[in-house]
């Protein structure tokens, strides 16, 4: 059985900035380490443009707001807030998960998780509470508290509390590296001080002591690191991958994930078949 969210946390709205748009389009240039030379030449423009946007001495037209955060791969929510700091309307919605709207999204999302099935597979949103979960990781899930699985269910907590799936990881201290730096990553995308609580939060849960004894060093045909995990006495290894919306237009939508944990070797496929009857 597949479990849904039955509703999403309300995001914080782009608001205006104090500081207009040309510092905030300084920064983004900056973050991606493109010059104004180089922008100017991709947006079909002049770097003196660019430069008199940048300090405020030419307001852009809401088309060169766009092109500009097209070209400097601003995230869907940011570019909002452009807009708005530049004076203009949002152009992106952000439509409630739940809302009708989105039916034929959340119906083929649940599918895909689905036959994904015996292998675990979510859907989870820009602050990682999942939207949708599969059976395969409800069956990793067993044995965790009701606590850590209250809405909203959030996935780092979920893997990274010493009472959640951090004691059953064999490899933590690789694993919890990596979902450290991928958070640290969104946050450097997204400038999301949510975010950024959730990860001051999970960087300091104390690893386990009574957390298993990672396997004997030796080599393994791993074309990616690994979440080795114990269940119910037996090690399953999962190499993760995040899928992402093609060209979305909503907030909501360009937000969200959907993480299936692929079976690295053949014991941990073999195992998950046969739980599937």
């Amino acid at each position: 059985m597949t479990t849904v969210a039955t509703g999403t946390r309300a995001s914080s709205p782009a608001a205006p900035s104090a500081q207009g748009v040309g510092p905030l389009l300084r920064a983004w240039r900056e973050r991606r380490r493109v010059s104004q030379l180089e922008l100017a030449l991709r947006a079909d423009s002049s770097a003196r443009h660019i430069s008199f946007i940048e300090t405020g001495r030419s307001r852009p037209s809401e088309e060169m707001v766009l092109r500009l955060a097209e070209h400097l791969e601003v995230p869907v929510r940011e570019r909002n807030a452009l807009l708005l700091a530049a004076g203009y309307a949002p152009h992106y919605r952000e439509t409630p998960l739940d809302d009708p709207a989105l039916d034929a999204l959340r119906a083929g999302m649940e599918r895909l998780i689905q036959g994904y099935e015996p292998y675990p597979a979510l859907v989870v949103d820009a602050m990682y509470d999942v939207m949708a979960a599969n059976r395969g990781i409800m069956m990793l899930l067993d044995g965790v508290p009701e606590f850590l699985l209250g809405p909203p269910v959030n996935a780092m907590r979920l893997t990274l509390h010493p009472q959640g799936l951090a004691p059953r990881i064999r490899n933590l201290p690789e694993w919890r590296g990596h979902l450290l730096a991928q958070m640290e990553r969104q946050i450097a995308l997204y400038r999301s001080t949510p975010l950024r609580e959730l990860y001051d939060e999970v960087a300091a849960y104390p690893v386990p002591e009574n957390a298993p004894a990672a396997e004997p060093a030796e080599p393994v045909p791993y074309f990616a690191l690994p979440m080795q995990i114990e269940h119910e006495g037996r090690t399953l290894s999962f190499i993760s991958s995040i899928s992402t919306f093609n060209t979305p237009m909503d907030v909501t939508v360009a937000e969200l994930a959907i993480e299936t944990l692929l079976p690295a070797d053949p014991a941990t496929v073999k195992y998950l078949h046969s739980l599937s009857g």
